[in-house]
């Protein structure tokens, strides 16, 4: 089954479009990302020393009271400051479970603990759940600000830091820093401008689309009366080069395949024509034949060859004349003719039902069921005509309970002057062309006439579109 987004030229814009904005968006993520986290840390890292070295110079000035204050005041969310009173560097891991101890309590417990004197807190109220570990080693400083007899390191996969500083009363000022980074790839934020970008990308395919689509409908309809022998009078419309040479395209089309029937029409019809003057003298000469047999045989030759005449040029005729389409009840036509064949003597039943209107050449299609009527009066008898509504075109059945036609010969029985029968009677049947002009005449309203048997009998069902 069709996806639903094939259906639709706006359905394609939209998906082609969404996947282009997808797949341009996580390219420009991905490159983006790497440098993106870089600059952040370096951000952090710089406030982060900046931070650490101020604090380094206020604590040099002030009392040795004061100090355990000035540290809880520059503590934050994320950084905390505390003395020790031997060089830690020594043991990176261990200095790492201490950071740990004072990132997992909160600002206030830690104001309330009181301990910044190197004895590391109770964490009562875990704030921060640190990752991996992945202690690096302590390192001098590669970068401004540099802070003398100061080490760094690295820890939880480069997302905390660490700083420790020896003062000048040989104390030495720890820091730590320790905030994950959200991921950059699909934040809430990427995502809104994302889904943002998408709606107003939509609403541009459709538009598009529409634009695109609205001459092509119109084309189609164009091609469907096209199809069913209408004239048509297409405009290329204010569109782009592409649409406009289409149209112009579709009206060459048009007009060579008009001109292409006219030909073939006029050809048909000089050719009957001028068959009636050889005829004519064919049976003048056949009254000079003094055998009664042979001139009996010859007249009879003539007489067929004179129908098979007439028979092409009424053919001829109704292909020349150009009936104009219009709408009507096609129940009420298919009645009228029922009616008119039963008042000559026929026996013809036709099914009533609801008014059923379709746009169409009246005259040619009712010839054109009056030939299959006909056709199944001949060798049944009888007929029963009946007419149906389906979701997408309209059945016009004519059946009978005749002898009906090998089904090898289905397709064979449309061609013209063909016979099932090998004799030329026309008492047992037609000259071959009723079957060939009724379908030429369906096929010119976009339809088809399908055969099929009736058991017995055969069912002759003339399909015509819904338009």
């Amino acid at each position: 089954m069709m996806l639903w987004w094939k259906k639709s030229l706006a359905g394609q814009f939209i998906v082609f479009i969404l996947a282009a904005l997808l797949v341009g968006q996580t390219i420009a993520f991905l490159i983006s990302s790497r440098q993106r986290e870089s600059a952040i840390r370096q951000s952090v890292e710089s406030d982060f020393l900046n931070r650490t070295a101020a604090l380094s110079s206020v604590l040099e000035t002030v009392p040795d009271d004061m100090r355990r204050n000035v540290l809880i005041a520059s503590s934050t969310g994320y950084v905390r400051f505390w003395l020790s009173d031997r060089d830690p560097s020594s043991d990176p891991y261990a200095w790492y479970k201490t950071a740990q101890s004072y990132l997992g309590v909160s600002v206030s417990d830690l104001i309330r603990s009181q301990n910044v004197d190197g004895a590391a807190p109770e964490a009562t109220i875990a704030t921060t759940t640190l990752g991996d570990p992945d202690v690096t080693d302590w390192h001098p400083f590669a970068s401004e600000p540099a802070i003398p007899d100061a080490r760094f390191l690295h820890f939880s996969s480069h997302e905390g830091m660490g700083i420790v500083q020896k003062l000048g009363d040989n104390s030495w000022l720890n820091a730590a820093y320790y905030k994950p980074t959200p991921p950059g790839l699909w934040s809430s934020q990427s995502i809104l401008s994302i889904g943002i970008t998408a709606i107003a990308l939509s609403l541009i395919g459709v538009l598009v689309a529409r634009q695109i689509a609205r001459p092509l409908r119109r084309l189609t309809v164009s091609a469907e009366a096209l199809g069913r022998g209408e004239a048509i009078n297409l405009s290329p419309p204010s569109a782009p080069d592409d649409i406009r040479q289409l149209y112009e395209a579709f009206d060459r089309m048009q007009l060579r395949l008009r001109r292409f029937v006219d030909d073939r029409t006029r050809m048909l019809a000089a050719i009957g024509h001028d068959l009636r003057t050889p005829l004519t003298t064919l049976r003048l000469r056949a009254e000079f034949v003094t055998d009664p047999e042979l001139q009996s045989k010859i007249l009879a030759t003539v007489d067929e060859m004179q129908t098979i005449t007439e028979a092409t040029l009424s053919f001829a005729k109704s292909e020349a004349t150009a009936e104009e389409t219009r709408t009507v009840d096609l129940t009420a036509l298919l009645g009228s003719l029922c009616d008119d064949l039963a008042e000559l003597g026929h026996e013809v039943v036709f099914q009533e039902r609801d008014r059923i209107s379709y746009r169409c050449r009246p005259d040619n299609l009712k010839r054109a069921v009056r030939n299959l009527i006909e056709n199944a009066l001949r060798y049944a008898g009888r007929a029963v005509v009946k007419v149906d509504t389906l979701p997408d075109s309209i059945e016009i059945l004519i059946e009978d309970d005749g002898p009906g036609i090998p089904s090898g010969e289905y397709e064979q029985v449309f061609m013209p002057f063909y016979r099932i029968e090998s004799s030329r009677n026309r008492e047992t049947g037609g000259v071959g062309l009723g079957l060939s002009i009724a379908r030429a005449i369906v096929r010119h309203h976009g339809g088809e006439i399908l055969l099929s048997p009736n058991n017995p009998g055969l069912r002759a069902a003339v399909v015509l579109p819904v338009v």
